[in-house]
């Protein structure tokens, strides 16, 4: 399991994955799961992904490979919109699913896998696609500005709470860390490192990339100063008369 956020703030866009592909008492495996696709000046694309590592890598392979070897086609780097870009992850998706699929169904293998696509693309405003194992999509919109994959269900709340178009990227960013920490305290399938990116609207090129490993100082603080904050909260809200 894994847990990835993307947001459309008015000034730019984030994104967020952990690194965590599998949880056990044996073994736990690490990998990124996070591609940017960066050509400055011209077009930033970030791609997020959630479920089967062999079918989300397979993906990243296709689509690397169209961009080197086929020239006379539509490719990551010669789509003129967002939208052409998510219909070719679509398909790339699609292709490794049919591949792939029946032979990991017959070993009872879960093969779905659910990718965010975030970016821009020359003098197009920034777009987000949340893509469907199936290879269809949605778009982000105004009334729904941010996507989840994954473990989704912990950090949810706390997005709704704060963060909206006008948010400043640092309260964003400080916002999607406390659902990570959320969901890392609930759930063992989700954990560090994190992967956070930040894209500027209209930069067309990557304005922050980092990676926050376990004892990074911030990350440390704010996952103790926001479990004392809701200990504190909680302590300070009157119990139910009904119950006296």
């Amino acid at each position: 399991m894994t847990y990835c956020v993307a947001i459309m703030l008015d000034s730019g866009m984030l994104f967020a994955s952990d690194s965590r592909t599998n949880a056990g008492v044996d073994h736990i495996a690490t990998f990124s799961k996070m591609k940017v696709f960066e050509k400055k000046d011209d077009r930033v694309m970030v791609l997020l992904s959630s479920g089967n590592l062999a079918i989300t890598q397979g993906v990243i392979n296709i689509l690397d490979r169209q961009g080197q070897s086929e020239p006379d086609q539509d490719t990551i780097w010669t789509a003129e919109s967002m939208y052409d870009v998510a219909t070719l992850v679509g398909a790339a998706l699609r292709e490794m699913q049919r591949r792939d699929g029946p032979y990991l169904m017959q070993g009872n293998v879960d093969f779905n896998a659910t990718l965010l696509l975030g970016g821009q693309i020359g003098n197009e405003p920034p777009r987000l696609f949340n893509i469907y194992a199936q290879g269809n999509f949605i778009e982000a919109t105004a009334d729904n500005l941010y996507f989840q994959v994954g473990e989704s269900k912990y950090g949810k709340p706390v997005l709704d709470r704060v963060v909206s178009g006008k948010t400043p990227v640092a309260e964003a960013a400080k916002c999607v860390l406390i659902s990570f920490d959320s969901t890392i305290r609930s759930n063992i399938s989700v954990g560090l490192p994190i992967e956070m990116l930040w894209y500027p609207r209209d930069a067309l090129r990557v304005g922050m990339h980092k990676r926050i490993i376990d004892g990074d100082p911030y990350f440390s603080m704010l996952r103790q100063g926001w479990g004392g904050g809701l200990r504190r909260v909680f302590g300070e809200l009157p119990n139910p008369d009904w119950l006296s």
